[in-house]
Parts: structure tokens; sequence; C-alpha cells
């Protein structure tokens, strides 16, 4: 696999059945009903609801910090050597579970990571936005005493109906603090969400961004400056916001047009697949050629982020690795300067 960068996987969409059925029953739990379910999913909401309810036998520090490992271990071996992990306070704090909880046994997980596996990463704290931005701000506030473990903030849950505009007053508060901002938009919602996202957000980084496709000036934008998309085609497959199949995914569309676009497995304990999987199922189905992996995993580290020492170390790592199998190296891998 070549070595990359992970961007966007919910740490809570990791949790798969047999860990659902092995922290029931530590915590003494009823195991849930939608325990093992997968796709296909009616649509987005269809889904959320099974994520949701499976969520709750996560309970103690050491069950994040048991989620983290899982899923880092995963990720290694899908040649991710770096992870920024997002995850839903408020999924959590609603029943009960101390915050530090939640980000204390994230944060060790990183940390035996990085000595296990040699990954570096960090973690995204997402508001929910069907919960809204009261309730975004009231989390920013609960997390900031911790500052020191988080990379950034995200916004995601169900898109339509909650546009990013509504959360304007959050994430300007934490820019204020020093976080990096994301956004979830135009997974569902359309080209709009990208722009207010990017322009009243002031996000970093679009996570999805599909049907910025359909706007040709909001494609031009996000060409001139580089804008990270990161792109999760089996999540858009099982969601139905892509497709019918990956053969008409609309990642090949975003490299032809020059976009700065990634790969990212989204919920893979849901979705049918890591990191890995989505990029040999991408390549199977003509989507994108073996070249192009590679063009992908550089654009993944350069959307990261890692200071820019960690950056060209990673474009090292895939440089060497084309010219260990022969194939084309990435233009960023050439030039990190270019990043």
């Amino acid at each position: 696999m070549w070595p990359t960068a992970e961007l966007h996987v919910h740490i809570e969409g990791t949790l798969d059945a047999d860990l659902i059925r092995e922290l029931a029953d530590r915590n003494g739990l009823p195991v849930p009903a939608g325990a093992g379910r997968g796709a296909p999913f009616r649509d987005l909401q269809d889904f959320l609801d099974v994520y949701y309810a499976n969520l709750d036998v996560l309970r103690t520090r050491r069950d994040f910090q048991d989620l983290g490992a899982r899923y880092l271990a995963r990720a290694a071996a899908a040649g991710v050597r770096h992870a920024e992990i997002f995850v839903d306070p408020q999924s959590h704090t609603e029943r009960g579970v101390p915050v530090e909880d939640v980000l204390l046994g994230l944060s060790a997980a990183l940390a035996d990571a990085r000595a296990a596996h040699g990954m570096s990463g960090g973690l995204i704290v997402c508001f929910l936005r069907h919960l809204g931005p009261d309730a975004a701000m009231a989390t920013l506030e609960a997390v900031l005493p911790h500052r020191s473990l988080l990379l950034a903030v995200g916004l995601d849950s169900s898109e339509v109906g909650f546009p990013p505009s509504l959360f304007r007053d959050v994430f300007e508060r934490a820019a204020a603090e020093g976080l990096r901002r994301v956004a979830h938009a135009g997974e569902e919602g359309g080209p709009d969400y990208v722009w207010e996202a990017l322009d009243i957000l002031g996000a970093e980084r679009i996570d999805h961004g599909n049907r910025a496709l359909e706007d040709v000036e909001l494609v031009a934008h996000l060409r001139e400056t580089r804008t990270p998309l990161t792109v999760c085609p089996l999540s858009n497959l099982a969601l139905r916001t892509a497709g019918p199949d990956l053969a008409d995914h609309p990642l090949a569309v975003m490299l032809d047009e020059g976009l700065r676009a990634s790969v990212h497995s989204d919920d893979p304990a849901y979705f049918g697949g890591y990191l890995d999987d989505n990029v040999r199922a991408l390549v199977a189905a003509g989507t994108v050629t073996e070249d192009q992996v590679g063009v992908l995993a550089a654009n993944a580290v350069a959307s990261s982020f890692l200071p820019d020492a960690g950056k060209a170390a990673l474009l090292a790592e895939i440089r060497a690795h084309a010219e260990r199998v022969g194939a084309a190296v990435p233009a960023l891998a050439l030039d990190p300067a270019a990043v």
C-alpha cells in the first residue's frame, strides 16, 4: 500500500459488531439491535439512526482507548502514516459520558499508535448539525480545557436543513483559539453549502464536496485555492449520494479538473471498507489508475495539518514507494514546495 494520511474517518464509525458485543458485555448492556448492520441504507438519516443507537455501548475511557487502538492498527495496515480522526463528543456527553474520558481515551490510543506503528495523528472535534449552534458552542467550551489534545473542529451529521452559516459564531470562536477548521459540505447539500463552509466558516478542507462539481465557478475556486476535498467513495455508494456504481463516481472528474481530492474511509464499519478497501474498489472499477493512487496519497498528505517538515517526510516516503514499485512519482512528491 502507498504511504498516506487519513483525514476523513469518524472514530465512532469504526465501531464494528465484534467490538459492540465486547463492550456491551464489559459494561453490562444489551447488544443494540443494529449491531452488525451495514450498507445498503435508504439514505443518510437511515444510517445515522443505526449509528447513534450503537454508540450506547461506549461508556468508559478504556472503551474509547480500545476503539481508537483498533482503528489505528487497521489503518496502519492500510498504509496510513498520519490520521486526523473525527470525534463527536455530543454523541457521548448527552449519554452522561464525561468529555474528558472521550478525549483522553482516544489521545492515549494515538500515543500508543505512535509507539507501536510510527503513526502521527490528532483529534478533530465535530459538532452535530442537528443539535444546533448553541449546543455546538457549549461543546466547544467543554473541550477547550483539553485544547492541547485537539487539532481542529469540524461539522457533521445531517446536512440538509442545517447550513454551515448557522455555525458561524462557534467556528469564529474556534479560530480565535487557534484551532483549524473543516466542514462536511456538498454530500447531500448543494454547492451553496460548500461556499458557506468556505466563506462563512473559514473551512480549510471540505469533507465530501461531491456536489461542488455542479458549480463551475466553485470548481475554479477550489482549484485555484488548492482547497482539499476529502472524498469517501464506498460511503457515497452506500448512502446513495453518488453512483449508481463506483465507475460513475465524481472522483475521476475531480482529478481531471485538477482538484486536490483524496480518498478516505468515513465510517468503515458500516460502509464495507477501510482506506485500502476504498482504493482497491476504485481501481477495480476503473475509476482511477494505479498511478493516480499515488496522486491521491500525495494529495492526502498535502491536505493534512501536519507541519511542513512532517509533510515533506511523508512525501519522501511516497516518492520512495513509487520508485520501489515502478510507478509514476506524484508531482507533489517530486516538488514538496508545491504543497
